[in-house]
Order: C-alpha cells, then sequence, then structure tokens
C-alpha cells in the first residue's frame, strides 16, 4: 500500500466530496468520477462506522450545474444538487473551443474568457454555502500573460485574485507557463504539476524501442524559460540536457512581439542521439518544428515531442508534412485540453491520459493529505524505469 493510499484509509475527509466539472471538462469530470467511486468502493476505511463518513461512498460524486445563455450573449451559473458543507472541486478547461452558444441567431464560439467568466458564475451560484472551494485549471487561465513588458495588463495574476476574493481556497494547475505567478495569492494554495512521469510512459508506447542511455538520448528545451523542465526530465533519467535561446529583433515588433531572429543552441553535441523536445505547450507549432530543422541538421537521430498541452491553433497540416518529411517520429500532449477528434487518429499522436492523476489529486486533497509525493513523482518514475531494465534513475 502507498503512502497516499494509507492515508486516505486513516484519515478523515474535509467534507463530502463534491466535483463540479463545466461544460468544457465534462469528459474528464466522468473519468475522474469513475475512478474515485471505485477506490471508495473498494477502501475499508479505519474510521467507516463514524458519521462523518455517511456519504464517503457514493456511486457519483458529480454535482450537476449548467451555464445557460440568453439569446444577448450574457450568461449565469446554475447547480442543481445541494453542496452545503461539502469539499468541492470545480474542474474546466479554459481552452475549449468545441463548445458553442447562439447569440443574436449566430453561432459563436467559446473563447478562454467566456470560460472562466462560467467558472466565476458557478463559484457565485455555490454562494458560500460549500466548506471549500478548489479550482481544478489544467491551463491557467492567461498565463502566457504573467509577467508585465511595458505598459500593459498583467491578466493571470489579477484572475487568480478574483478566484481567491470570491472564496477559493486551492487552485490545482498543470506546468504554468510562468510558475512564479503563484507570487500573486501567496497566502493561497496553488499548486503546479508537471506530467513528467506520465511523458515517460507514453514515450514507451509511442516508440518501444525508446533508449535511456547518456550516450544515446537527450532532452532539450525548446527556450530558456523551461529549462527547469528540461533538467528535472534530464536529471530523472540521467542523461544530458541542452537548450535554445531564441534571438529576437528588438527593434521590430509584429503582433505585440519582438520577431525571433533565430534559434541558438547551448548545449552537448546530439549528433546520432535520440532527442526529447519537451515544452509546456504547442501553440502554432512553429517553435517546436524549427527546432526539430536545427537538430536535424545537427545530425539527431530521432525526434520526439513532449507537450503538455497541443493547442494545435494553426491547425494539424503542418504537422502531417513535418512527419511524413521524416522531422519527428512521435509527438506526445496531454488529455488535460481539449483534443480535436482528428489529433486522436494521427499516426505520429500519441495521448498522455491524466484523469487517473487528477483523480488521485482531488482524493488526497480532500482527506487534507500532502501533496509532496504527486508533486516529485521520481520514485513512480524510477519503479516505471526498473521494469524497462533501466537501472539508472536519479533525481
Amino acid at each position: 500500500m502507498t503512502t497516499a493510499a494509507k492515508r486516505n484509509r486513516e484519515s478523515l475527509p474535509v467534507g463530502d466530496l463534491g466535483i463540479i466539472a463545466l461544460q468544457s471538462s465534462q469528459e474528464m469530470g466522468w473519468e475522474v468520477n469513475d475512478y474515485i467511486v471505485q477506490w471508495r468502493a473498494q477502501r475499508d476505511h479505519r474510521h467507516k462506522a463514524m458519521p462523518q463518513l455517511e456519504g464517503y461512498v457514493r456511486n457519483n460524486y458529480l454535482i450537476r450545474s449548467e451555464n445557460p445563455r440568453f439569446g444577448s450573449g450574457e450568461g449565469k451559473g446554475i447547480i442543481y444538487d445541494s453542496i452545503r458543507g461539502e469539499d468541492l472541486y470545480l474542474l474546466v478547461d479554459v481552452c475549449n473551443h468545441s463548445i458553442t452558444y447562439n447569440m443574436r441567431g449566430k453561432v459563436n464560439h467559446m473563447s478562454p474568457d467566456d470560460h472562466f467568466l462560467d467558472l466565476e458564475r458557478i463559484i457565485s451560484a455555490i454562494g458560500g454555502k460549500a466548506r471549500r472551494i478548489n479550482v481544478i485549471m489544467p491551463f491557467l487561465y492567461e498565463s502566457r500573460q504573467a509577467m508585465r513588458s511595458g505598459r500593459e495588463s498583467l491578466d493571470c495574476a489579477q484572475a487568480l485574485k478574483d478566484l481567491v476574493n470570491m472564496g477559493v481556497e486551492n487552485i490545482i494547475t498543470f506546468d504554468a507557463h510562468e510558475p512564479r505567478i503563484m507570487n500573486a495569492i501567496p497566502l493561497s494554495g496553488f499548486e503546479n504539476f508537471r506530467p513528467i512521469y506520465q511523458f515517460i510512459k507514453g514515450l514507451y508506447r509511442a516508440c518501444p524501442t525508446f533508449n535511456v542511455s547518456p550516450d544515446k538520448l537527450m532532452i532539450v528545451s525548446p527556450d530558456e524559460g523551461g529549462a527547469s523542465r528540461a533538467i528535472y526530465m534530464a536529471n530523472v533519467l540521467g542523461v544530458d540536457m541542452g537548450m535554445f535561446y531564441k534571438r529576437r529583433d528588438y527593434a521590430t515588433l509584429v503582433n505585440g512581439q519582438h520577431p525571433i531572429v533565430a534559434h541558438e543552441f547551448l548545449g552537448a553535441d546530439v549528433k546520432g542521439k535520440d532527442v526529447v523536445i519537451i515544452d509546456d505547450m504547442i501553440s502554432s507549432g512553429d517553435a517546436c518544428l524549427e527546432i526539430a530543422k536545427q537538430l536535424k541538421k545537427r545530425d539527431a537521430r530521432r525526434i520526439f515531442i513532449c507537450a503538455t498541452f497541443g493547442l494545435f491553433t494553426e491547425g494539424l497540416a503542418r504537422f502531417d508534412d513535418a512527419y511524413d518529411s521524416g522531422l519527428f517520429d512521435a509527438l506526445l500532449t496531454t488529455n488535460l485540453t481539449y483534443q480535436r477528434p482528428e489529433l486522436l487518429e494521427k499516426e505520429w499522436y500519441t495521448s498522455c491520459d491524466l484523469s487517473k492523476f487528477i483523480a488521485l489529486i482531488i482524493d488526497t486533497l480532500n482527506h487534507d493529505g500532502s501533496l509532496s509525493e504527486l508533486l516529485n513523482p521520481v520514485d513512480r518514475i524510477n519503479k516505471f524505469l526498473a521494469k524497462k531494465g533501466v537501472k539508472r534513475a536519479e533525481a
């Protein structure tokens, strides 16, 4: 029995568990709910006779809610089940562009702003009746606008403050673009997870011949901002790490950004090695494909691209062309944000499922347990690698 499983069997929950999966995260909510239902039905809780555990084992922890719209486009939040005294976990995917609503006879696709406002509407509908409110927002809203450069808005910090002011106690996110944004709410819970363990498992699924060896593998960060992510993965696997940095033209401004002139590489020789490019997100895909080109010019062997969030804002055609030309061998993202159906059918694509991990986070937090084991999954990585015959794995 793991430490977390033992703790959850012996400790009392903060309150009766309730999960509110907004429309953007309904599929994830169903999967998370199924895991928790199964675990608690099988768990022989030490204090099961106590009245505090009367609603501990249930067939469903999902709370019915809705965000309907008026014809003008205005919305509201409705909760249909009792949430009084419950420990609530709200799931939202602010990048789910597949959801639409009608406004003045026209169809609009929901934007991140729409999803965030719907989250606030549901929190408002809770009306202070819950024992605790926790928000699980895998893609942190406005996380790319987390630092101020000149006279511009600081959207992510403001959004976090708004949630805290509305009574949210814990905010759970994944691979925040700028992790230091947690300093905006220093007295509130903010946990930032990185799915390194899931990526390592996914790489073996995508390529059974994947080889973790210092002379055959290298981890590369596409920019200086993601270096810590690559350093952690490289240290765990016991291999070298490299990094690209972007040389920009600061005399020119295009769409609010200085254009990239070139990608410069810092690190050991990649010739003949497999390379894992790891990043927090793929937006248009220009950056990661350019990095793959640069690595191929340096005679890298196989290239694997791992990104927590696959947004693919410019479509999938460029990735089809790059794969067909041999630019990369596999691309992995998670199901933490919406995955278009055609993406799941691509030969080059592997999805890493995080629903079980989110269920574990919820189950642990509901027992007011420590998340340190989940934040640093080196033990689980070591056990997995040992099954693959890899002996060298230290953090």
